[in-house]
């Protein structure tokens, strides 16, 4: 029976195609299913072999080990070199979007609070 070993959900490309790459590589087989035409199917890689699955998330631990060592030694790093974007570059880069942005979202939290302000005093009626 299949066993879900991996969602993509939100994981970059290169890293799910890293993984990919990795359980070939240890002969485990395994297949994809993509999110659907629609967005609401799991997109994850399933083991063919339940037996694998020790073997497989031993391999994804040690890879993701591996992977997060690798992206904090990078961005140590750039904040080392200064390179960093930090929210004070994004504004300096784009501050008519960056306005509009926090007007926006004042805009959303002002008329969600409203109508439950609004709510209620309608309900003390």
């Amino acid at each position: 029976m299949a066993v879900l070993l991996f969602h993509l959900r939100g994981v970059p490309e290169d890293e799910a195609q890293e993984v990919k790459d990795l359980l070939k590589q240890n002969n485990i087989l395994f297949y994809e299913t993509s999110p659907g035409n629609w967005g609401i199917s799991t997109p994850a890689l399933w083991l063919n072999d339940e037996s694998q699955l020790s073997t497989a998330k031993k391999l994804l631990f040690d890879y993701q080990q591996k992977r997060q060592a690798k992206s904090r030694a990078e961005l140590q790093q750039l904040i080392t070199e200064g390179k960093n974007k930090t929210i004070l570059d994004s504004f300096k880069d784009h501050p008519f979007q960056f306005i509009l942005y926090f007007i926006l979202i004042f805009f959303v939290l002002y008329v969600s609070v409203r109508l439950v302000i609004d709510l209620g005093a309608f309900n003390q009626l």
